[in-house]
């Protein structure tokens, strides 16, 4: 299985097998038979991708069984995105907006399998569309990423004028707004799970200011890295978030008093 994080794709200079032209003019097409689609738990990934087309293979082995032919769409490729329309009536099945696009791939096992994980605005699921493109995988894929280049360019060309790609480039700004708040709760919980752990350690092992054990400033430290955005200015790890409290000193015991004495 091959495939790439589309916000990170860098263009193919050697010509390819696409037409960049069509692209940036108009759309490329490809006929191609449409699998289904199935919610991820992921944006990305290549387990996700091949876990997602063995589940929709096997429901369309089911149906194939049942005498249901696999639908044929129309697949259209642009800098705006992805859209299917039926190669009849021209109605527009399903309509992916190019940033909401997350991940893409084409099986080198199987060269007709075709798929990209789409996030809906409304729910935030992960969405995977699965497509049998008859040995053309491989060049859709690679139109899908290059298209992604295209709109880069072009936005950067107009000067930031361009209103379909400024629309673009704010819903990715609210989306990273989003994870930093996120990520600012998160750090809060992990305050709170530090200032836990210091209170619930063994005294001889936090007495002053020594710090909690190394095994949980690391575990602690581990979390904080993997969920901050790489664009968030609090990326870089404060020492002081990984430094424990001092412990509270022992109160000493009063004596007791019995009645009589």
């Amino acid at each position: 299985m091959y495939g790439f994080n589309l916000h990170l794709f860098v263009s193919d200079k050697s010509g390819g097998m696409t037409a960049p032209e069509a692209l940036a003019k108009n759309h490329i097409v490809y006929n191609v038979k449409f699998l289904g689609v199935t919610e991820v738990d992921q944006p990305k990934g290549t387990d996700v991708i091949r876990i997602a087309v063995r589940k929709l293979k096997f429901q369309r082995h089911i149906k194939k069984s049942e005498g249901h032919k696999t639908p044929k769409v129309e697949l259209q490729v642009s800098i705006y995105g992805v859209k299917l329309l039926d190669p009849k009536t021209r109605d527009v099945q399903h309509n992916c907006q190019l940033h909401r696009i997350s991940f893409c791939a084409d099986d080198k096992t199987d060269k007709r399998i075709f798929t990209f994980i789409c996030t809906e605005p409304e729910t935030k699921k992960h969405i995977c569309y699965v497509f049998d493109s008859e040995k053309c995988a491989e060049e859709i894929t690679v139109s899908i990423g290059r298209a992604f280049d295209l709109a880069y360019r072009k936005f950067l060309e107009s000067g930031g004028k361009d209103v379909e790609m400024r629309k673009q480039i704010g819903s990715l700004q609210k989306r990273i707004l989003e994870l930093e708040t996120e990520n600012s709760k998160l750090k809060e919980r992990l305050q709170d799970l530090e200032d836990h752990m210091a209170d619930c350690q063994v005294p001889h092992l936090c007495s002053g200011g020594d710090s909690v054990s190394l095994n949980a400033l690391s575990f602690l430290e581990m979390s904080s890295v993997a969920l901050t955005p790489a664009s968030s200015p609090d990326s870089s790890i404060s020492a002081g978030l990984l430094t424990p409290p001092p412990s509270k000193p022992t109160q000493p015991r009063l004596p007791q008093h019995y009645g009589g004495c």
